[in-house]
């Protein structure tokens, strides 16, 4: 399957320009052909090129890609170095940043896809670190049916690891809908969220449609291509890809029909 790239600079309630990139798919023959989409939240670097060929990627597997650039709050859509002064301005940045202006990006990110012929109605998010919890925070619009969020750093003390923020993790999924599926994906070795927040997590999303993966050995941003903390793990990647598309497919691609909660107990039988 063949993609396409383009963007869209949209402004914002901020003062401030969001640029927000596009990856299509496309098919050849089928110039009306349709397909669902995921919003791909960036880590503190912005749209830099491990999360563009991330969103590569998923468009072709046949998913409409919308990435918004987090920072325009402060900066233009330029990607942060991944050296000291990147990591500091990024960590800077996504406690500034309004927590009502993360929200509005979204609401920005659907507003896109609503205007794209191309687009089938179904959408879901995925991200990661930053873009992690970004993802988890999405389903707070209910059209946002699957995520999948790569290490989300810090949601077992705020929703969105911001200090200055009381958006609790359970006050966040309170909101959920029960016909919306979350998938949250962690390294038994990343420092940046700890054993007891991992557990802080695990208990608070127990009774959510949420599966709980933690892979031995894996470290922080695994799934970023990219050297410069070596950290990237090709193997734990494509396998937790493989997670992410079985759930995006069976939600998103899958003509299910209307949701019925049919969640009953599961008999215990040996």
């Amino acid at each position: 399957m063949l993609i396409e790239q383009c963007h869209q600079d949209l402004p914002t309630s901020f003062d401030s320009e969001i640029r927000i990139h596009i990856v299509k798919p496309t098919v050849k023959g089928y110039p009306n052909a349709k397909f669902p989409a995921v919003l791909v939240f960036s880590e503190i670097y912005q749209v830099t090129g491990p999360v563009l060929r991330f969103a590569q990627t998923i468009a072709a597997e046949g998913y409409i890609a919308i990435l918004p650039s987090s920072y325009h709050n402060f900066v233009d859509s330029t990607p942060l170095a991944y050296d000291t002064e990147g990591t500091d301005l990024g960590n800077k940045f996504k406690i500034e940043k309004p927590l009502e202006s993360y929200d509005e990006d979204v609401t920005l990110c659907l507003d896109v896809l609503e205007n794209l012929p191309q687009w089938n109605g179904r959408v879901g998010a995925t991200g990661m670190c930053l873009g992690g919890h970004l993802a988890f925070r999405a389903q707070l619009d209910s059209r946002i049916k699957a995520t999948t969020c790569f290490f989300p750093t810090d949601i077992h003390s705020h929703s969105l690891g911001l200090g200055k923020n009381d958006d609790s993790l359970e006050k966040v999924t309170a909101n959920w809908k029960k016909d919306q599926e979350c998938f949250l994906i962690f390294g038994t070795k990343d420092t940046h969220v700890p054993w007891e927040g991992r557990d802080q997590i695990r208990n608070a999303v127990k009774d959510k449609s949420v599966t709980f993966l933690e892979i031995n050995g894996a470290q922080h941003a695994f799934i970023r291509d990219e050297f410069s903390k070596g950290r990237f793990d090709s193997a734990v990647t494509k396998a937790c890809l493989g997670f992410m598309f079985e759930l995006f497919d069976r939600k998103l691609k899958s003509e299910l029909g209307e949701f019925v909660d049919d969640n009953a107990p599961v008999e215990h039988v040996c």
